[in-house]
């Protein structure tokens, strides 16, 4: 799940822009939406990881779990992911927005390659930002009263 909704909500935005730029589908654009979908389902499964460990410290803790503490703890996850996200599509939207005002050699290359990345990385932020967390809290409500919800176990960058 995490790392299709990421794509669906990029490639909304990229669709729009490239719509409201007048660029037909071509290798270019493909480009461009290749490059978004990595970037958008790396900032998704980066949130949930975060999410993910602050949760685990308040299951560690050995306390019951209640609703107030699955949000506090989505609270806690999302906001440390606040700033890098916020870094990374204004990075990304700086050195491409400015691609789309040029009009020199390669521009029309680079052009269909910037359109869906700057569109699909606002979209991109929406849905990481803002409905990850809440998917994640309610994905994590259910499991409580199922009685299924447990703690993660660590896992190496190599498995």
């Amino acid at each position: 799940m995490v790392l299709i909704f990421p794509t669906f909500y990029a490639m909304t935005g990229g669709l729009i822009l490239q719509w409201l730029l007048g660029y037909n589908f071509s290798v270019a654009v493909w480009v461009g939406y290749i490059a978004l979908f990595g970037i958008a389902v790396e900032t998704g499964v980066v949130m949930v990881v975060y999410l993910h460990e602050s949760l685990d410290k308040r299951i560690a803790s050995g306390r019951p779990l209640t609703d107030a503490d699955i949000h506090e703890a989505t609270i806690e996850g999302a906001v440390q992911r606040l700033r890098p996200k916020l870094m990374t599509v204004c990075a990304v939207l700086a050195s491409l927005i400015p691609i789309l005002w040029a009009s020199g050699i390669g521009a029309d290359v680079m052009k269909p390659i910037a359109a869906p990345m700057v569109g699909g990385m606002i979209t991109s932020t929406i849905h990481v930002l803002i409905l990850v967390p809440v998917f994640f809290v309610l994905m994590k409500e259910r499991a409580l009263r199922r009685g299924t919800l447990q703690r993660r176990e660590a896992r190496s960058v190599t498995e």
